[in-house]
């Protein structure tokens, strides 16, 4: 039986249940770190920001992946070109509404392996990827 199993029980929801526990897990390990979160799951400029955190004085637009296995590779791996392009845009969307013209910001990826096995596996990609 998978840790997803165990944790979600029911086949058709795992996904959407696993990435909503993987984003709580994600938060709760960033404001370890000493991050402050400010939003989740903001939806703006035609795309979603998991995570908007403030680590010190810099504005961290976060990208979540979770996953049960490394079966079709490490979890940012499936943040690609498009992907990191439409978190692009929907930070500039969002840097927009604020209305700050210099904002110190970047991009962090954090990859939650959710395994049967082990306890759970979390790693903190800053500065993962910038603007094109």
């Amino acid at each position: 039986m998978s840790l997803v199993s165990l944790l979600f029980g029911r086949p058709w929801r795992k996904n959407c249940e696993l990435g909503r526990w993987g984003e709580r897990e994600a938060a709760r390990f960033l404001r370890r770190k000493g991050y402050r979160v400010l939003l989740r799951n903001v939806r703006i400029g035609g795309g979603e920001i998991d995570l908007v955190c403030r680590d010190a004085s810099v504005l961290v637009f976060v990208e979540v992946k979770t996953r049960s296995s490394t079966e079709y590779g490490e979890p940012a791996e499936a943040v690609d070109a498009e992907k990191r392009a439409r978190l692009v845009r929907a930070a500039y969307a969002y840097l927009e509404e604020l209305g700050r013209e210099e904002v110190t910001y970047r991009f962090d990826i954090v990859e939650v392996l959710a395994e049967v096995q082990a306890k759970h596996r979390i790693r903190l990609l800053s500065n993962a990827f910038g603007p094109p």
